[in-house]
């Protein structure tokens, strides 16, 4: 199981979520261009302590991150979460190799990345509402993930 966020906008975000990553020993993709400066030196000035504790692969590009995804045995699947998506989180499948992938804060992902996922879910919210917090749709997402697949730390 891994995380991927693609372009984040707002470094705190992507420093909670690195954070969790790092908790729950899940590697963590950052797909950029990036928001903001996510080089290790911009984390540790934020105080992310996690980082020597996180799995984290920096692309410069989807393409890029696309390359790396084809070559892992076997093929990852990607689970886009968004807004858009039929299927609940709970009500989807997930597999130990899944990579979840998290759009930009501002503006999700581009219809391309759509196209290319093998999967979407999306998190329930009451009507009239638009979405939760990246960092806690990440959290929630990767937690029945988890529960799924029997993927947290120290489960027998």
């Amino acid at each position: 199981m891994r995380l991927a966020l693609y372009q984040p906008d707002i470094p705190q975000n992507t420093g909670t979520i690195l954070r969790l990553a790092a908790c729950l020993g899940v590697p963590v993709d950052l797909i950029g261009p990036a928001g903001f400066d996510f080089s290790d030196r911009s984390f540790r000035r934020a105080g992310l302590d996690y980082l020597d504790h996180v799995e984290l692969v920096r692309h410069e590009s989807f393409e890029t991150f696309e390359q790396a995804r084809a070559l892992r045995t076997p093929p990852a699947r990607l689970v886009l979460l968004t807004t858009h998506a039929e299927t609940a989180h709970f009500e989807f499948g997930f597999s130990d190799g899944d990579v979840l992938l998290l759009g930009r804060e501002s503006a999700g992902v581009p219809a391309a990345v759509h196209d290319v996922a093998d999967a979407r879910v999306r998190i329930p919210v009451r009507a009239g509402l638009r979405s939760l917090n990246i960092a806690v749709a990440a959290a929630m997402v990767l937690g029945e993930a988890l529960r799924q697949t029997g993927g947290f730390p120290g489960r027998q």
